[in-house]
């Protein structure tokens, strides 16, 4: 498939069948983050995978909103940044999760990245201290998302390139 085409089916799905994803696939969508780019390849990210239950139930829960999807996902991975080695830790890390998410859907796995930076819980709590008590993740590791992952249990509609907001490219 195309980088467009897989740009265009790429979808955020929050549901998930509860199936597990096949350890190889799992491992390749860890590799294209790994492959990612960074600034003066500096690459300060932690990737934190997380597959028990009880940890991805906290994890769904470390926020207010838009988290809860990661209590019915098959895999989570955190991603933290090593905030001191590099200035560009929150767009290394972005572009890393971006190539997760790709690399996700060509596979037939679902994804949806779930923003905790800069968000609070239920209780005005911060969520990004909540996720690293929860991982166990220090200083200076950053809080930048996660990226919930399953079998899909829901399917659709790729985006139409007719539709695309074309008024936002400016020459």
């Amino acid at each position: 498939m195309e980088l467009l085409e897989l740009m265009r089916r790429r979808r955020s799905i929050r549901k998930y069948t509860g199936e597990a994803i096949p350890e190889e696939k799992l491992q390749t969508i860890l590799k294209a983050g790994l492959l990612a780019p960074t600034s003066r390849g500096m690459r300060p990210w932690e990737f934190f995978v997380v597959k028990d239950k009880d940890t991805l139930q906290k994890l769904a829960r470390a926020k207010q909103h838009g988290s809860a999807l990661i209590a019915g996902c098959d895999a989570a991975i955190v991603v933290f940044a090593d905030s001191e080695l590099a200035d560009t830790w929150i767009e290394d890390c972005s572009i890393a999760l971006a190539y997760m998410d790709l690399t996700a859907s060509s596979l037939g796995i679902g994804s949806c990245w779930v923003q905790m930076r800069m968000r609070k819980d239920e209780n005005g709590g911060d969520a990004e201290q909540n996720v690293k008590r929860i991982i166990g993740a220090e200083d200076p590791l950053r809080m930048v998302g996660i990226l919930a992952l399953g079998v899909p249990a829901e399917e659709k509609e790729p985006y139409d390139l007719d539709g695309l907001k074309r008024e936002k490219v400016h020459r």
